[in-house]
């Protein structure tokens, strides 16, 4: 629910009420119980808030049950990342490739839809496509499905003739990967010089980035900045975003960056596995990167975190203290190749 608090942040909205109910059973028609869906009708109403956002899944029927009961917008986590996702896309790979996540997550739920929208207007849910008028036939969505998707094996392509490129010149690339917010992108624009867009919120870029890091002694790899991971990313996204995330299973090194000062590491760190794991990256050479300990007061939590916590390394990206054993281990990786 804290992370959800957080994700409604970045997305615009102000989050005025959490609530939680223990039910045995999940209601197929309200998600919640009869009861408590007119509870938070009247919740809503006192507080004057035009937006819930559910923490699980939604089905269509219930996402209309629940928006008829209110009178105020519903979504689920899932349209949430995906709202989150079309406000971050800049790039004209990174809209095609969300519009693709939102066209198939909206398929389904086209029945109803116009009278809904047109009654609550736009904003957050409805970004990117949802602003179009869903009400045009299903045909027309689905062949701008097939056009997209048709888009995004030319991208797949093209980044596949960059990295044969990128092969044959002899370089070495690295992959930034980490859950989100941890300070990739920040530590990308510290070690390269890079000026990649940096912001305290979750999915603050999208958009990947390719930058030399010298590392001494005349030695050079290519590092590139991958899209932040987070618990149950929709599978729309893991799907859209295939091409972009393909970077992580084609790199000779994985650089996992940790929030060292968050209270759930250890989580983040197992779900960071998971999604290496689904990319059929999990076997490549890998250091973990415990970053923000300028954020850690405790110096004996980081002993404790580098002795629990393989192949790691602390640093801070903020700082740039750590640098140099960070370019130590890198080096000692490729060594054998230079």
């Amino acid at each position: 629910m804290e992370e959800l608090a957080q994700l409604s942040y970045t997305a615009g909205a102000d989050v005025v009420a959490q609530i939680i109910q223990k039910k045995e059973k999940v209601d197929p028609a309200y998600f919640i119980g009869r009861g408590k869906a007119e509870e938070l009708s009247l919740l809503c109403r006192k507080l004057e808030a035009n937006l819930v956002i559910f923490l699980e899944d939604l089905r269509p029927v219930q996402e209309r049950n629940l928006t008829e009961l209110l009178n105020v917008k519903v979504i689920d986590r899932q349209a949430l990342i995906l709202d989150i996702f079309a406000q971050r896309a800049l790039t004209k790979e990174g809209k095609l490739q969300v519009e693709l996540a939102q066209l198939e997550y909206l398929l389904p739920r086209l029945t109803g839809y116009g009278i809904i929208l047109s009654r609550l207007g736009g904003g957050i849910g409805t970004r990117g496509p949802g602003e179009t008028k869903l009400e045009t036939d299903r045909r027309h969505i689905r062949r701008r499905i097939s056009t997209l998707k048709r888009e995004n094996e030319k991208v797949r392509a093209h980044r596949e003739l960059l990295r044969e490129s990128r092969y044959h010149r002899g370089f070495k690339l690295a992959a930034l990967v980490g859950y989100t917010n941890t300070g990739k992108s920040t530590l990308l624009n510290a070690l390269t010089g890079a000026h990649a867009f940096v912001e305290d919120k979750l999915f603050a870029t999208l958009d990947p980035t390719v930058k030399k890091v010298y590392l001494g002694e005349g030695k050079y790899i290519l590092l590139i900045d991958t899209v932040g991971f987070i618990k149950n990313l929709p599978h729309q996204l893991v799907v859209a975003f295939k091409a972009t995330l393909e970077e992580v299973r084609q790199a000779d090194l994985i650089l996992n960056v940790m929030d060292a000062s968050h209270p759930k590491l250890e989580e983040h760190l197992e779900i960071v596995d998971q999604v290496l794991e689904e990319l059929a990256a999990d076997n490549k050479p890998m250091i973990n990167i415990l970053n923000k300990i300028d954020k850690v007061s405790d110096k004996m939590k980081i002993k404790e975190l580098l002795e629990s916590i393989p192949d790691s390394v602390a640093i801070s990206a903020l700082d740039k203290s750590g640098f140099t054993e960070l370019f130590k281990r890198i080096s000692s990786v490729f060594e054998q190749v230079w």
